[in-house]
């Protein structure tokens, strides 16, 4: 198979055929919570997640507003971008009244080159009514859900403490896509307890599912997290370098073709990372796993067919 750019479907590529130009995120923080937190589901949430739910904190200090016109100055400059998603990344952007989503998604689009939202969240915090006033908004902009999934195996989902099961993904996403919204999954590997079988289980699972993009994720230990108790104890022990590369190129080899993929490694802060440090390393990890995909012939699709996934 020959490739012209990528031997996977990327993201930048994707929306750069929408919009005829560079396009780029902007992380926003919200401010709101998650039910796997706050005593509705659970207490303490998953347990590689710290106070600041993967997010920049920024909502505290900085409006929404304000941490848009931050992030298009700064991604402005570095990528040459001239449109941009507004990108509600922490904690579950789903879960507050109704009333208060509308407010922060309409601040949102009101910024000027603000062209879509991605909306991150849990696939148990997407009510009917949710799902219609966000697909109310797919008239005039680009809108995508992204849904943390993690694993397809419910024993891993519970040693984790996530809080849903493998049904309650497959529920949200079938209602999902009945109102036309596009849906990106994200996954991570090296979860405590998986060995390579289960984790290719999960690129087989996704590939029978309609959904329209992967984000792969690295499982790294933060401070502070229950996580990093486990690796103090020795209860857990990250992923070498080498183990990772392959197991995202045979991830991808189990994929269909179409789906997008938006990601294929982690963003550690560098100030809360105990472990792995190589995962700090985001250029030479994603050169390694190209020249692993070359090397190898590997390329998105390879075990995929439309009867089966081999």
């Amino acid at each position: 198979m020959t490739f012209v750019q990528k031997p996977y479907r990327d993201f930048n590529t994707y929306l750069r055929g929408l919009f005829g130009c560079r396009v780029q995120k902007i992380t926003v923080d919200a401010g709101l919570t998650c039910p796997n937190r706050d005593g509705k589901v659970r207490y303490g949430g998953c347990i590689y997640c710290n106070e600041r739910g993967s997010g920049t904190g920024e909502g505290k200090i900085l409006s929404i507003r304000q941490q848009l016109e931050k992030g298009k100055k700064i991604l402005g400059k570095k990528y040459k971008a001239k449109k941009f998603l507004a990108y509600f990344q922490s904690f579950s952007n789903t879960y507050a009244p109704l009333d208060r989503l509308k407010a922060m998604y309409a601040e949102a689009l009101d910024v000027s080159d603000i062209v879509g939202l991605t909306i991150g969240t849990r696939p148990d915090c997407v009510s009917e009514e949710v799902l219609d006033l966000i697909s109310g908004y797919k008239k005039s902009h680009l809108v995508w859900m992204e849904y943390g999934l993690q694993s397809a195996h419910d024993r891993t989902l519970q040693k984790i403490n996530r809080g849903h099961t493998v049904k309650d993904f497959v529920d949200a996403v079938e209602r999902t896509r009945l109102r036309d919204l596009p849906i990106c999954v994200h996954i991570i590997l090296g979860l405590p307890g998986e060995n390579r079988e289960d984790i290719l289980g999960t690129a087989r699972f996704l590939a029978r599912m309609d959904i329209q993009a992967v984000k792969i994720h690295l499982l790294y230990v933060i401070r502070g997290t229950k996580l990093h108790e486990m690796y103090k104890k020795r209860e857990y022990h990250c992923l070498n370098r080498e183990t990772y590369i392959e197991l995202v190129c045979d991830f991808l080899a189990f994929l269909p073709p179409h789906v997008i993929i938006q990601r294929l490694t982690g963003d550690p802060h560098r100030e809360e990372l105990i472990a792995p440090k190589w995962a700090l390393d985001k250029r030479h990890n994603l050169s390694s796993i190209k020249e692993h995909l070359k090397h190898y012939e590997m390329y998105q699709g390879k075990f995929y067919s439309e009867d089966k996934v081999l």
